[in-house]
């Protein structure tokens, strides 16, 4: 079959009042300000004219037009008439006013309707600088771009509010780029943004709109934390859960990676706080965060502390030792050396049970021996436990060697005693205490020399100590 006719209809609303004599009672269009109607090309459109009170005649003008563009006769003498304008094109868009004839005379003109018809041009397209993601009080620019040179560029929000202002950029000169700024961004201009470009002898004859672009707000509420079950260190092909909690009462999550100085393209939501990566790969190693926020919003938490996700066994496993032994007593220093037999210049730590990520070591030497020493000076009992080492390449710090066997740190003795103040000595009798005494000047009583402290035969520690 051939292209069908479009059957949608739009009806715009002129509202007059009645003129008697010298007085005037106008009723304000029934329209909201803004752009006016945006229709599409090739829509039915119909205008219809309401007066206060009945009248015999209707007249429709375009702007810049001086004859009528329709009459309509009232047969009852309605208070209300329609004019059909047929399907919209670039020639019936204008601005569109009405009047009436009644028998107390002639009607002023309605206040002008803003007619504008969509779809006559390509669309241009629509992204943000840095990008559509975007924290509270930072700053954005939304670009509006087409492959043609164009004098008007209009930028819209869906919803008609808070969209940033001008909505419109007239340039002397064709161009093919408009930026409209945003900023201090805040939670109101989270939401749906189209733009259009139109030529400067057509106002109202509009391009098709871009694609939607959605701007989403971060830091509207406290963030949340993110953890991994079984832990952030994993091997490939082993099953991996990032949990996104909260005590805010969100109802919807996303999760997002760090892909270097890129700035995240857009939030997914989810109603679960969970995201469960099957099967993880190499691609999986790098840093998230996650947010919170609420269903059908565009406002969001501010992202959680970053975690880090390792995979596991991409290299010959390093060994790990204690110098000078794994059982130290409480106080003493120990140092845990993880050395590898291939070059790998970054070294991770961890303990076994414990929820703190794994300290790290680069090295700046990179010529063999490849080790590095995490001093753990002086020993306390919570040191005690289980170490596992790895090692990576700095070029891919995400992808870690297998383990190293694990080494079983013990610690005896207990720590210091709880410090006790010195006993006071007796109370001096009365008489005493008030005996006077002479007191000599300061010169009379010297000093005693100080007493040298012995130096230090022990080298100057270059390693890095842990937990400092």
């Amino acid at each position: 079959m051939g292209g069908s006719v479009r059957t949608q209809t739009l009806t715009a609303l002129l509202c007059l009042g009645e003129l008697s004599g010298q007085e005037e009672g106008w009723v304000a269009p029934a329209l909201p300000p803004g752009p006016g109607p945006n229709v599409t090309s090739g829509t039915r459109v119909t205008i219809w004219c309401q007066a206060s009170l009945q009248a015999d005649v209707y007249y429709l003008y375009k702007e810049r037009v001086s004859e009528p563009t329709s009459i309509e006769i009232s047969q009852d003498s309605s208070n209300k008439a329609s004019f059909s304008l047929g399907f919209m094109s670039l020639h019936n868009a204008g601005r569109y006013q009405c009047q009436y004839h009644s028998r107390n005379g002639w009607s002023q003109r309605s206040d002008l309707l803003p007619l504008v018809v969509t779809g006559v041009y390509s669309p241009p397209s629509l992204s943000a600088i840095p990008g559509p993601v975007v924290a509270s009080g930072g700053n954005v620019s939304l670009s509006c771009s087409s492959q043609y040179p164009w004098q008007t560029f209009r930028l819209l929000k869906e919803g008609g509010a808070d969209a940033p202002r001008p909505l419109e950029l007239k340039f002397p000169r064709e161009k093919r780029q408009a930026l409209f700024p945003v900023g201090p961004v805040s939670i109101s201009h989270g939401g749906t943004y189209r733009c259009y470009v139109s030529p400067a002898s057509y106002p109202y004859a509009w391009s098709l709109p871009s694609d939607p672009l959605h701007l989403q707000v971060t830091g509207a509420y406290r963030e949340p934390t993110l953890s991994a079950q079984p832990g952030s260190l994993v091997q490939a092909g082993d099953n991996l859960t990032l949990q996104c909690h909260s005590e805010a009462g969100f109802d919807t999550f996303a999760l997002m990676k760090d892909e270097g100085l890129t700035p995240p393209v857009r939030l997914d939501g989810q109603p679960s706080p969970n995201f469960p990566l099957s099967l993880v790969s190499i691609t999986h190693g790098g840093r998230y965060r996650c947010y919170g926020g609420h269903n059908l919003s565009s406002t969001w938490s501010a992202p959680s502390v970053p975690l880090d996700i390792f995979i596991t066994g991409l290299y010959r496993k390093p060994s790990l030792s204690a110098q000078p032994g794994p059982s130290v007593s409480w106080g003493e220093n120990v140092t845990l050396q993880c050395r590898s037999e291939i070059w790998l210049d970054t070294f991770y730590l961890s303990k076994e049970g414990s929820p703190a990520p794994p300290q790290h070591i680069r090295l700046q030497d990179t010529t063999a021996p490849y080790q590095a020493n995490f001093n753990m000076s002086p020993v306390t009992s919570d040191r005690e436990g289980t170490y596992r080492c790895h090692a990576s390449s700095s070029t891919s710090p995400y992808l870690l060697s297998h383990p190293s066997d694990p080494l079983e740190l013990l610690v005896s003795g207990e720590g210091p005693q709880s410090w006790q103040p010195p006993s006071l000595p007796p109370t001096l009798p009365a008489e005493v205490l008030t005996e006077r005494r002479e007191v000599r000047p300061e010169a009379d009583h010297p000093h005693p020399p100080p007493v040298s402290s012995p130096k230090s035969s022990s080298p100057r520690d270059t390693n890095t100590r842990v937990g400092d």
